[in-house]
């Protein structure tokens, strides 16, 4: 059963927007803190924003004002609005509840 899988990656220009989303199981939509994190090449994985059972959210500096992190309860979704995107945040998105992850998936930002 997979219990966590992304989607929405994919090539965007400079200043462009993509919303991507992590459709998680429900025993774990409903139970745990989910994150997104990312993982650009030659890099380590970096903890992007996060977003708790209660609606609770934090973001990353580097992201912070440009992205937005939401849930849908009825869907089981979380989502990451990703605004004014750069070629920094060019990287695999992976999101993250529990001790699960998805498989990931592919922003690439053209300058």
């Amino acid at each position: 059963q997979v219990q966590l899988e992304e989607s929405g990656g994919d090539l965007v220009q400079a200043g462009g927007s993509l919303r991507l989303s992590c459709a998680a199981s429900r025993s774990i939509f409903n139970a745990y803190v989910i994150r997104w994190y990312r993982q650009a090449p030659g890099k380590q994985r970096e903890w992007v924003a996060l977003i708790s059972v209660s609606n609770g959210t934090m973001y990353a500096d580097s992201v912070m004002g440009r992205f937005t992190i939401s849930r849908d309860v009825a869907k089981s979704t979380v989502f990451l609005q990703m605004n004014d995107l750069t070629p920094e945040d060019a990287a695999i998105y992976y999101c993250n509840g529990d001790r699960f992850w998805g498989q990931g998936t592919q922003v690439t930002v053209s300058s």
